[in-house]
């Protein structure tokens, strides 16, 4: 079991990991590409991308993630967000698993979880699948080859599609299982070949020891001006908003594209890639992105495509409508080296509003932006998640309630010390739907989007003329060059005014029943932020 590079150290066996068929370490991409193809993973595309399907599974499982209830999680948890496991479950699962792994040959990449040396996590990711090898080397950060060599993992996540949790014997609800252990400093995934589960547990893991150090992490994609990391700016929002898309920016420096650390020294990228949904990706709208999907060993995830000339149809949704790619981050052209900027001269949260109530783009005051920050309203878009099939409402606190180990409060208080640090002004920006609701209304152009945002960071946004929106007390402009006049005003874009002041009228009621449990943790100044 002497496949690829690794100090000998450092070998599973190790770790208690014993009995496993061949263990490939640290196999660069060429190596992933051609394991996978010779197991029958998945195709070669067009350009060398690597076309494959997650089976069942094509979204998140976040009803299966668990974590382990122990004396020291007991108290910093939100287990009101998170389904806890006994510890004496979670060593069956692993028992079982290692068991199960037996004679089977699995892969192993040595990453970080962080672009910031100060504070990167060391994670070994040990997968039965070679494609999902290939993804997270892709989505973490990859080592130098002499850091290999002294590389020491501080937590270690199991990924094994094949293997399959009993809920009676493991604690959990289905043959499907996440499991994380944070004494043992050790993830199991169980029963899903989704490999966006990979990623997440790690964020996961991330957003539970960062706080504790001072560090926000966030949801979040980020971009700085061309040859200015100070210029940054921070797009938080949930799968679906556009996060990954409006920081693709070709005018500004992209740091990266879901989720970074706000520390101290600045921003720093928690990965070292980009895992990009492509239902109907456009090479005009989004020519970066789209030109990724034909690059050497992109994984390309449940799109459909022409089994002769292997052209791939973007805008085929019978897998699911969650098609993903993913990719390095230096296949983006524009994309930093470093993936370090300073601090966030803007906030932008992006919501995808199925009401078709809330404006283009919105200026908050610091209490509004906690406000919105810990309501974390959006749309859930259809394959995200298992069982989603058409855009919901729904409040995720945050901006990712799915990966918030420890209480919302916690993330609130860290990003309002941090925007009053650094005097940072913040944006609401509605990318969902205008002229009417979802269904009868039409989806908000991406380019008047592009336009607002550019004028929030080049500050032309700051000296227009605003209004006070009569149903949540922000500012919305009047008008913005390049942008429709009558686009700036929701009100205005419905056939029915009447019709519109009654769904901004119920939206305003579903925020307040929802804020209503933050209310006891929170100070009068974000209460009075409330709409209404």
């Amino acid at each position: 079991m002497t496949n690829g590079r690794v100090n000998p150290a450092q070998r599973l066996e190790h770790q208690g990991i014993t009995g496993l068929g061949e263990v490939y370490y640290n196999l660069i991409e060429p190596a992933l590409v051609e394991q996978a193809l010779r197991r029958g993973e998945g195709r070669l595309g067009r350009g060398g991308a690597l076309l494959v399907s997650t089976g069942a599974h094509t979204g998140r499982s976040p009803k299966d993630k668990f974590v382990v209830r122990t004396p020291s999680t007991e108290g910093t948890i939100w287990w009101e967000n998170n389904g806890s496991m006994t510890p004496e479950a979670f060593a069956r699962l692993h028992a079982d698993m290692l068991a199960h792994m037996k004679g089977r040959d699995y892969f192993v990449q040595d990453l970080y979880g962080g672009a910031d040396p100060a504070h990167r996590l060391d994670v070994r990711v040990i997968t039965e699948l070679a494609w999902h090898g290939l993804f997270i080397r892709h989505l973490l950060r990859r080592p130098s080859r002499h850091e290999i060599d002294r590389f020491v993992p501080e937590f270690t996540l199991i990924n094994c599609p094949s293997f399959r949790a009993d809920p009676a014997r493991h604690g959990c609800r289905k043959q499907t299982v996440i499991a994380l252990n944070f004494d043992a400093r050790l993830i199991l995934v169980g029963g899903t070949a989704y490999a966006g589960e990979n990623k997440k547990a790690v964020f996961t893991l991330l957003n539970y020891l960062l706080p504790a150090k001072g560090i926000m992490p966030m949801h979040c994609s980020a971009n700085h001006g061309v040859g200015d990391p100070a210029d940054a700016a921070v797009f938080f929002g949930l799968s679906g908003t556009g996060k990954t898309t409006l920081s693709a920016d070709p005018s500004r420096v992209l740091v990266g594209d879901d989720e970074h650390g706000w520390s101290d020294r600045g921003i720093f990228n928690f990965e070292g890639g980009c895992y990009a949904k492509t239902i109907h990706l456009s090479p005009d709208a989004e020519p970066e992105i789209h030109a990724t999907t034909g690059r050497f060993a992109t994984v390309i995830e449940n799109m459909v495509y022409d089994p002769e000339t292997l052209e791939i149809d973007f805008s085929d949704n019978r897998l699911t409508d969650n098609t993903r790619a993913a990719y390095p981050l230096d296949y983006i052209p524009n994309a930093s080296d470093t993936g370090l900027a300073g601090h966030p001269r803007n906030v932008i949260m992006l919501t995808c509003d199925a009401f078709g109530v809330l404006p283009p783009i919105a200026r908050l005051s610091p209490a509004q932006a906690m406000y919105h920050f810990l309501s974390g309203f959006t749309s859930k878009v259809a394959g995200t998640e298992v069982g989603v099939t058409e855009p919901e409402p729904t409040f995720s606190t945050c901006f990712g309630a799915p990966f918030m180990p420890r209480r919302p409060e916690v993330y609130g208080k860290l990003l309002a010390e941090k925007i009053a640090r650094h005097g940072a002004t913040c944006w609401l920006v509605n990318t969902g739907w205008t002229g009417g609701a979802y269904g009868t209304g039409r989806r908000m152009p991406i380019r008047a989007t592009r336009a607002l945002l550019s004028a929030a960071l080049d500050g032309s946004l700051a000296v227009v003329p605003f209004r006070k929106d009569p149903h949540f007390g922000f500012e919305v402009p009047m008008a913005v060059h390049g942008v429709a006049p009558e686009l700036l005003d929701p009100r205005g874009t419905w056939p029915d005014p009447a019709a519109y002041d009654a769904q901004a009228r119920r939206l305003v009621g579903m925020f307040v029943q929802n804020f209503a449990q933050y209310v006891p943790h929170i100070d009068d100044e974000v209460k009075a932020a409330a709409p209404g």
